[in-house]
């Protein structure tokens, strides 16, 4: 799980796509809403550590929205 380094809330949560290949699903805070956007071909392979890395993610983004 990264966080952007610019002023704009945006994370990156590792994944995989049904193939194995290395993805990430990208998260990010848009006026009072949160983007989910999915990697090439619209399909996340998640590790249970990667589920509990992306609900950390939505809680942190869900918190950032709501306060815009």
């Amino acid at each position: 799980m990264t966080r952007s380094r610019n002023e704009e809330p945006r994370w990156w949560v590792g994944c995989h796509d049904p193939f194995g290949r290395d993805r990430a699903l990208t998260v990010l805070v848009e006026d009072n809403t949160v983007v989910l956007v999915p990697p090439p071909g619209a399909a996340a392979v998640l590790s249970a550590q990667q589920t509990r890395s992306l609900g950390v993610v939505l809680d942190e983004a869900a918190i950032r929205a709501g306060s815009v």
